[in-house]
C-alpha cells in the first residue's frame, strides 16, 4: 500500500514540472533576411571555330501524299462484235474491265484486234474508262492452268471445267473455261501450273476508247422485183344475165394481139384484141368471171383463147368469152382508148 502511494506522489510531481516548463514564453523568432539576387554569371569568351567549309543542309524529307485521281476525257465508244484497231500508240490488255485487272498483254498502233462485246461500267472510279471491250485474247499471249487437272499423256483437260487463268496462281483473273477432253498445247510451267497457247475461247479486256471500227459498208439495195403476171383462171362459162344478150357459142378459138380498152358505152364490153400490125379489130373480150380483170392486161400483147360468137347488136365484130390468157409480152404499146365507127359519128 505504502509503494502504490509513493508511487502516486512521484507521478503528480512530474506532472507539475511538465506543466510549469510549457508556460514558459519562447524567444521571438526574427524576422527573414531580404533574399539578395545572386550575382550575374559571366561567360567565358567563346573560341572561335576553326574555319572550316559547313556541309550543306540536307533537305527535309517529306511524305508525298497520294494526288487524287483526276477525270478523264473519255468519249462515247459503241463498239460490235468483229475486227477493230488500236488507234493509239499502246494500250494495255487486262484480264479483267477495269485498271483492277492485271496486264496481261500490250498493244500497239495499228495492231489488230477481235472484238466480242462491249462492257460499259455501272460504277467506275475516277480516272478509270467507263467503256471496255471484251476482246480474244492475242495469240502471243499465253494463259494458265492447273497442271494436275491436264493429262499428262494426252495432254487434255481431264476435269469437267478448268478455268485459265491470267497468272500462274488462283489469285489472278479468269480468262475462259475450258471444258474436259480439250487439247491444250503447254509452253512451260511453273511450280504447280502451266503455260498454254491461248484457247479459242479465251476472252481479256482492253478501253474501248483506244480502238476504232470501220464503219460498216452500206447493204447493196435489192433489185426490184417483177410483179408476176397473174396466171389466168380458167374461165366457167355461165349463162348471160338477163339484162344482156345471150351470146351463143360457136366454136373454140385461139387470136393474138394488143388489149386496149374501148372508149364506146354501146360496145358489148370494155376492152378489145386489136392487131397492131394492121389497127384491125380481132374480137371484144368478155369474160363472166368476177376475178379476171382485163384492166390488168391493157397494152399487153396476149393469146386469148375461148368460145367465139357474135353479139346481137355489133355484127361486124365477133365477141370471145375468154377462157385462158397467156401474156406474150406486157405494155408492148401504150393503152390507146378506141373509138368505134358509129360511136365518133353520133358525137
Amino acid at each position: 500500500m505504502k509503494k502504490t502511494c509513493w508511487l502516486t506522489l512521484g507521478v503528480m510531481i512530474a506532472a507539475s514540472a511538465v506543466a510549469q516548463n510549457n508556460t514558459n514564453t519562447l524567444p521571438p523568432i526574427p524576422a527573414p533576411s531580404p533574399a539578395v539576387a545572386p550575382a550575374p554569371s559571366i561567360p567565358a569568351p567563346a573560341v572561335a571555330p576553326a574555319q572550316t567549309t559547313p556541309a550543306p543542309a540536307k533537305p527535309k524529307k517529306h511524305k508525298a501524299k497520294a494526288a487524287s485521281a483526276k477525270p478523264i476525257s473519255e468519249p462515247t465508244v459503241t463498239l460490235v462484235p468483229g475486227p477493230a484497231v488500236v488507234a493509239v500508240k499502246n494500250a494495255n490488255v487486262r484480264g479483267q474491265a477495269g485498271l483492277k485487272g492485271e496486264v496481261v498483254a500490250h498493244l500497239v498502233s495499228g495492231d489488230t484486234v477481235t472484238v466480242l462485246s462491249q462492257i460499259n461500267l455501272d460504277k467506275h472510279k475516277a480516272g478509270e474508262p467507263a467503256q471496255w471491250a471484251k476482246i480474244a485474247l492475242p495469240s502471243s499471249t499465253h494463259a494458265w492452268v492447273k497442271t494436275s487437272f491436264i493429262d499428262a499423256a494426252s495432254k487434255t483437260v481431264s476435269v469437267k471445267k478448268l478455268n485459265l487463268r491470267a497468272g500462274p496462281g488462283e489469285n489472278y483473273s479468269v480468262l475462259g473455261v475450258i471444258e474436259r477432253g480439250t487439247a491444250v498445247n503447254p509452253v512451260t510451267t511453273k511450280g504447280d501450273w502451266t503455260q498454254i497457247d491461248p484457247p479459242a475461247n479465251s476472252a481479256a479486256y482492253v478501253a474501248a476508247m483506244f480502238l476504232k471500227q470501220e464503219a460498216p459498208a452500206p447493204a447493196p439495195e435489192p433489185a426490184p422485183t417483177p410483179t408476176p403476171v397473174p396466171e389466168a383462171q380458167p374461165v366457167v362459162t355461165q349463162p348471160a344475165p338477163p339484162a344482156e344478150p345471150a351470146v351463143p357459142p360457136v366454136r373454140i378459138v385461139s387470136h393474138e394481139g394488143i388489149v386496149r380498152s374501148v372508149g364506146s358505152l354501146a360496145a358489148p364490153t370494155k376492152y378489145m384484141l386489136y392487131d397492131p400490125a394492121t389497127d384491125v379489130n380481132i374480137n371484144y373480150l368478155y369474160s363472166s368471171s368476177p376475178n379476171l380483170d382485163l384492166s390488168t392486161y391493157a397494152g399487153d400483147r396476149i393469146i386469148v383463147t375461148g368460145e367465139e360468137g357474135m353479139d346481137a347488136r355489133w355484127k361486124d365484130i365477133p365477141l370471145i368469152n375468154i377462157q385462158t390468157i397467156q401474156v406474150i409480152s406486157t405494155n408492148a404499146v401504150p393503152n390507146i382508148i378506141y373509138h368505134s365507127p358509129r360511136q365518133s359519128q353520133r358525137h
